[in-house]
């Protein structure tokens, strides 16, 4: 790693994270346990996987690190806890295609939110790229309308919007460590589930799909998504995002057979192919 540039070693990572996170929503649709149960255990079991890797690694230096985050840590443990609540009910209340759809316009939200906080404004094609995924959207949004998805959409939308945020907040503090901050967003989900948890109980497939889907799709990603944005921008990070979107529903279809609607489908190539004519075109330029 010591011999990559920042964009390489960004690049990399961001890219392992989400190769990992390709099989989440397949996980998600396999397992049995009620929601909450499940918003449960991927808040705990990679809380404690990560928690104790980096008490053996940093040992007391863990909540130096973490102490010394400042408002970053704060920001960043808030939208990386709703993310992940608002994920796996999303993906329990509509198509895991239209949820990842969602997701895959977390790059043009960064764009914007760089604009406005890190005084980045986006350029021309930039603003083109937003105007059409927002449109494509709506689209999608007027369609869950009518088949009563609309509120797994929303919570899709949320998702998008909290990782935008997220890689916002690790770029401008990208001297911090923000891992630390992460592994205690896991510790608040976990908590936040307890409130409407039906039962901790794991059960036939549950036993092997759920610890599985918790360390290999979580815990791994999470701490690689975290340090990328400390080397490539933000709306780099999530344009990686995009091998999810057409990957993940890859999955899904291919063992549960389940299928998106037409119009997810026309959204959301709209969306990829406005995303990737627009990343292209950026590398082109640069």
């Amino acid at each position: 790693m010591r011999n990559l540039s920042n964009q390489q070693k960004g690049s990399l990572l961001a890219f392992t994270a989400v190769m990992f996170i390709t099989p989440d929503s397949l996980f998600i649709r396999l397992a049995n346990i009620d929601t909450w149960g499940l918003v449960f255990y991927r808040g705990i079991i990679p809380f404690s996987t990560v928690f104790f890797i980096m008490i053996f690694i940093y040992k007391l230096e863990f909540f130096k690190i973490l102490f010394n985050s400042g408002y970053h840590g704060i920001i960043y443990v808030c939208t990386f806890s709703i993310t992940n609540i608002t994920f796996v009910v999303s993906i329990q209340n509509t198509n895991v295609a239209n949820t990842l759809v969602m997701i895959a316009t977390a790059p043009m939200l960064s764009a914007i939110l760089s604009a406005i906080f890190l005084k980045e404004p986006p350029d021309r094609k930039t603003l083109i790229s937003i105007i059409i995924t927002f449109l494509s959207i709506i689209y999608i949004f007027f369609d869950s309308l009518k088949v009563g998805n609309f509120y797994g959409d929303i919570l899709g939308f949320i998702t998008a919007i909290g990782l935008a945020v997220g890689a916002i907040t690790i770029r401008s503090g990208k001297t911090k460590n923000l891992v630390p901050a992460a592994v205690v967003g896991k510790l608040l989900v976990a908590l936040f589930a307890l409130f409407f948890i039906e039962s901790f109980i794991l059960v036939g497939t549950d036993i092997y799909i759920v610890p599985l889907m918790c360390v290999i799709c979580v815990a791994i990603p999470f701490v690689l998504v975290t340090i990328a944005p400390r080397f490539i921008t933000a709306a780099e990070v999530n344009l990686f995002f995009l091998l999810e979107t057409i990957i993940g529903p890859i999955w899904v279809w291919y063992f549960i057979k389940e299928q998106p609607s037409v119009e997810t489908l026309i959204g959301g190539i709209i969306i990829i192919t406005t995303i990737g004519v627009h990343s292209f075109l950026k590398l082109k330029n640069s």
